[in-house]
């Protein structure tokens, strides 16, 4: 199954995507973590992204799709995966999916984990990592709904778009997206 799953700083975008991955037997990927990763490992596209994820803004669609293809052409994701973190624009969604036909492959849906401004602030203050300071993440939110609410327009028609309600236990929002994913329950 390929998948990517939207929702705002807080939303539980890496929790329930982690949990999902396990379940369903699929890599987790997180275009933050790759970025952090490229960035502490100094390499060029590391290095291209840095002052974007520095500031918490969005890296350029560029820069960001070569990661993505890079990532979906190793071995482990050659059967399905989770995209976290990409796409976070409409454009962006619109190149992932030039990007799989490419590759000989398609999204199956897209997962909205949909959380009120108040939850996701709140979460998100929670963290501890270093770049999530209050100005950050109000900024972070701001861009969510000026970008990324707008996907949620490009995989409704299509059909792809599942919308679940994050502002709910753990165990339930696993539960409600494993049925409209029609996967077992663990």
């Amino acid at each position: 199954m390929r998948l990517v799953i939207l929702g705002g700083p807080g939303a539980g975008k890496g929790t329930q995507g982690k949990l999902l991955c396990d379940n369903l037997g699929i890599p987790w990927i997180a275009t933050g973590e790759i970025f952090r990763g490229a960035i502490a490992a100094d390499t060029a596209l590391g290095n291209q992204a840095k002052p974007y994820v520095e500031q918490g803004e969005l890296v350029p669609d560029t820069i960001a799709i070569e990661f993505i293809r890079d990532r979906l052409s190793q071995p482990d994701a050659a059967q399905g995966w989770l995209l976290d973190g990409y796409p976070r624009t409409a454009f962006q969604a619109e190149e992932l999916d030039f990007l799989l036909q490419d590759m000989g492959q398609r999204l199956d849906w897209a997962i909205w984990l949909d959380a009120p401004v108040e939850v996701l602030m709140q979460r998100s203050l929670e963290r501890s990592r270093d770049d999530d300071a209050p100005q950050i993440i109000r900024r972070r939110i701001d861009l969510f709904h000026q970008r990324t609410i707008p996907i949620t327009g490009y995989y409704k028609p299509q059909e792809k778009l599942l919308r679940v309600d994050a502002d709910r236990p753990l165990e339930a929002v696993q539960e409600d997206l494993l049925a409209q994913l029609k996967a077992p329950q663990p």
